[in-house]
């Protein structure tokens, strides 16, 4: 598919939930990972911008969970509740995709990266109208961040194999038939030949 080329100073990368509590629920993590830190090594390089969006909670985000939250079961089991805080190694960012200085970096307390964060503002501030979306799980984070940020009228480009979800076929249906009606969905390897 041919899209156009990328305003590299207007664009960003998201690199969402690449945590190591999230990356064992996925096939090839590390091929998952390991093309995802070429993505990021070609933007910086580019001078663009990168930013990061992990799940994490803490007490008081517990605390202020409904009942009726599908989040709710994580506030109630202590198990999950440890696994899941915001100080916890397992939400913490893979160390071979790591944020670095300079980087937007948020944590949030939903699905989607926009409603619990200041992620809009952050890339507003930056003049960023541009997402590339590098993600896990494709019917998750991904999938909310599709929907918002277009919503938000961002341009967004979801790079297919740089995304995984626990389930093969939601994946290949949410970039074949799903994401296209919103997105541009490319391979993480044409992100290069895009950095004009």
């Amino acid at each position: 598919m041919s899209i156009a080329p990328l305003e590299l100073s207007r664009s960003a990368l998201l690199v969402m939930d690449f945590q190591g509590g999230i990356l064992g629920s996925v096939q090839d993590a590390d091929a998952l990972v390991g093309r995802t830190a070429d993505v990021i090594k070609a933007i910086r390089a580019a001078g663009g911008h990168v930013g990061y969006v992990r799940v994490g909670f803490e007490d008081s985000d517990y605390a202020a969970l409904p009942d009726y939250s599908k989040f709710a079961p994580i506030a109630a089991d202590p198990k999950l509740r440890a696994a899941m805080h915001a100080d916890s190694a397992t939400t913490a960012i893979d160390d071979r995709v790591a944020p670095e200085d300079g980087d937007i970096v948020v944590r949030k307390t939903r699905v989607g990266p926009f409603t619990t964060t200041d992620l809009d503002q952050q890339l507003r501030s930056r003049n960023v109208n541009t997402l590339i979306l590098a993600g896990i799980s494709t019917s998750g984070v991904v999938l909310s961040t599709v929907r918002q940020g277009a919503d938000l009228d961002y341009r967004i480009v979801v790079l297919s194999d740089a995304c995984a979800d626990p389930d093969s076929e939601v994946h290949d249906v949410l970039v074949g038939k799903v994401f296209p009606r919103q997105a541009d969905v490319i391979a993480a390897a044409e992100v290069v030949g895009l950095l004009g």
